[in-house]
């Protein structure tokens, strides 16, 4: 029997098209002339948009929660790589310690705490020169003063209008797609479903069309310890999955497809993870996301830890369109 951190109730509503959400369309009325006027202060030039020398991508979504970002950045970095190109990534680093440092620029002594767990875990799979900073004008700059770029890939930051963008991908579930279609807090949208509109690339997570789709194909597991030994757990044994993410349900649905008998121990998304958590969990393997592994290895094997530890790795596959349209950007128009 699979244990799983309940949703909190809200969210549950959301997606299940609960009707006293109704009651809450008063404040979303207010939260939507918010959102709009906002954004007309940056097209209007009330508020100052920076517009880097290189071209940005924006991959991001309008929902609340996980849909996989991360992942995708890691694919598109990792095509362009191969391709020859320079990419550079920023992030606001969701989960960094209260008195991080900002602009930081990650490299082999960062840790999750000064950065974030994911811009670590983006740096750790591809090297590629990353700078964090709630204010991503100011990530770019610095990225641009420390080296060489032929592209800016912004990790998160669809509504941050203070950077100018010449792409943009939004990422939906396709399970879950816009839950009931409206705003926060009626509803988990950041900004009303028009704005779809106006995005350069809808990529849906799970989705069934080739241009459109994003899968993410499974690595396999791997050690936390460096120095483990131990095989992985065999197909049908009983271990316990933690997951700091978005919706950590379907990380330990996947774990369950593999063939292990899951119980699973949910945790709100970027938790900072501490050895207190992993009480009474040594007697089985532990499986994590590889977002929760950058967190977890500093205190891995200490204590009541264990080191019978392992993180799933998995990849995305994105559409070869949707590559070439983000590569063709570094050329300069005839």
């Amino acid at each position: 029997m699979t244990e799983r951190t309940a949703e909190p109730a809200l969210v549950r509503a959301w997606y299940a098209g609960a009707a006293w959400l109704w009651l809450l369309r008063p404040l979303e009325l207010v939260y939507r002339l918010l959102t709009w006027l906002r954004r007309q202060a940056f097209r209007t030039g009330l508020c100052t948009v920076y517009r880097a020398p290189v071209p940005v991508v924006v991959v991001g979504n309008i929902t609340v929660g996980g849909t996989g970002k991360t992942p995708v950045v890691i694919a598109l970095v990792e095509a362009l790589q191969a391709r020859g190109l320079r990419p550079g990534v920023v992030s606001r680093g969701y989960g960094a310690a209260s008195g991080a440092t900002f602009p930081h620029r990650v490299d082999a002594t960062s840790s999750a705490a000064d950065c974030g767990d994911e811009p670590l875990l983006i740096y750790q799979r591809t090297g590629v020169p990353c700078v964090v900073a709630p204010d991503r004008p100011a990530a770019v700059r610095a990225l641009l003063a420390a080296t060489p770029v032929d592209l800016v890939l912004c990790d998160d930051g669809l509504q941050h209008y203070a950077l100018a963008r010449d792409f943009e991908i939004a990422l939906l579930d396709a399970q879950r797609l816009l839950g009931n279609g409206f705003c926060l807090p009626a509803g988990p949208l950041r900004e009303p479903v028009a704005r779809l509109r106006t995005v350069d690339w809808i990529l849906y997570r799970g989705g069934k069309e080739p241009d459109t789709s994003v899968d993410y194909v499974i690595d396999g597991l791997l050690p936390l310890l460096d120095d483990g030994e131990a095989p992985p757990p065999a197909q049908g044994a009983a271990v316990h999955a933690i997951a700091g993410i978005g919706q950590p349900g379907q990380f330990f649905a996947s774990l369950e497809a593999m063939g292990y008998q899951v119980t699973g121990h949910g945790f709100a998304d970027h938790h900072a993870f501490v050895a207190d958590d992993f009480a009474g969990l040594g007697e089985r393997p532990l499986i994590m996301t590889e977002k929760d592994a950058v967190k977890c290895r500093a205190f891995a094997g200490q204590g009541g830890v264990g080191e019978n530890l392992w993180y799933l790795r998995i990849s995305a596959r994105l559409p070869p369109a949707l590559v070439n349209r983000v590569a063709a950007l570094t050329r300069p128009e005839p």
